[in-house]
């Protein structure tokens, strides 16, 4: 039986996926670097940990091990050193991500783990499964689709872990992707998208979904946006932040996005993903994508989450729904 290491275990999302694996009877250990927190949560769970730094000597405590999922942010910290650290001990990477940099990291790697027999997964959680999901099926919808616009609806709290990537992904710059290519767009604007309650202005913003939706679909010209409603996107000490929204929260917060593709004869599709909130469906989603990948749903090198699983994936997550609008 082959065995999952989530890493990050005791932080907010990867609590729940831990719960969750256990639920699912998944063959797993967890790992981080606070060995009393990880003895905690082990004795309460009854599986293994181990205890390690996201550096460059992480290969060596990876022995046994068939899949790594990392929860650990800001993944700008911990993505480069598990990434090489799984190339080196010839194990799966998988993490739940949203920063560029981290796919632009896995995208450069992607030879190398080819190479290797290792698979890259970043983003196995909200928002890059629904959206990458939700790109595969819309530009099915248009013959020779040409462009993509992606927006995003976050509401309600957001934790301190997503606080902190989120300054990650603001720090990589205003980007989209052009004929193919990622280049700078400082002076990109904001546009209005319909969340199914009118248009409300959205910002750009720089996701990881610029390098999925491009080896999802081929599609050349992607931009990224982002509507922000209730707390989300705090300013000020992001540690004084409380570890995340407690249940009831993410209940009241449902998450959307929303997808535009044109095609070359001019023809414009949107279609909406609803799921449950992002921090419900983060958890399920990347337990899924690990345990599909210890069963032989794999593929060496950089892959994507719709490409590899397919468009339906999203959906695999109940309280997940695709309305053509």
């Amino acid at each position: 039986m082959k065995t999952l290491l989530i890493y990050g275990a005791t932080g907010y999302t990867g609590r729940m996926a831990a719960a969750h694996a256990k639920t699912l009877g998944l063959d797993f250990e967890i790992a981080g670097r606070n060995r009393q927190t990880l003895a905690s949560l082990a004795d309460a769970l009854a599986v293994p940990f181990r205890v390690f730094e996201a550096d460059a000597d992480a290969a060596q405590s990876l022995a046994g091990i068939d899949v790594l999922l990392n929860f650990a942010g800001p993944f700008a910290q911990t993505a480069e050193p598990l990434m090489r650290a799984c190339l080196e001990a010839g194990v799966d990477y998988l993490d739940i991500t949203a920063e560029i940099n981290v796919y632009r990291l896995a995208e450069r790697l992607g030879a190398k783990a080819a190479e290797a027999g290792v698979m890259l997964l970043p983003g196995v959680g909200w928002d890059v499964v629904p959206t990458d999901c939700l790109a595969v099926h819309i530009a099915q919808r248009v013959q020779k689709p040409r462009s993509l616009n992606v927006a995003l609806q976050v509401p309600g709290t957001m934790s301190r872990g997503s606080a902190m990537s989120v300054g990650e992904i603001i720090g990589a710059g205003l980007m989209a992707r052009f004929d193919g290519h990622l280049v700078p767009t400082p002076d990109a604007q904001p546009r209005h998208f319909d969340f199914g309650e009118g248009p409300v202005p959205c910002s750009p913003l720089s996701f990881g979904d610029l390098v999925t939706g491009w080896y999802s679909t081929g599609i050349p010209d992607i931009a990224m946006f982002v509507h922000v409603s209730g707390e989300a996107f705090p300013e000020g000490d992001l540690s004084l932040l409380p570890d995340g929204p407690t249940e009831e929260q993410r209940d009241a917060h449902r998450a959307r996005a929303v997808a535009e593709v044109t095609a070359a004869d001019g023809t414009v599709v949107r279609s909406m993903i609803e799921t449950v909130n992002g921090y419900s469906y983060t958890p399920l989603a990347a337990v899924e994508a690990a345990r599909r990948v210890l069963e032989g749903e794999r593929r060496p090198g950089f892959e994507t989450p719709a490409r590899l699983f397919g468009g339906g994936f999203a959906e695999t997550i109940e309280g997940t729904t695709i309305t053509d609008c």
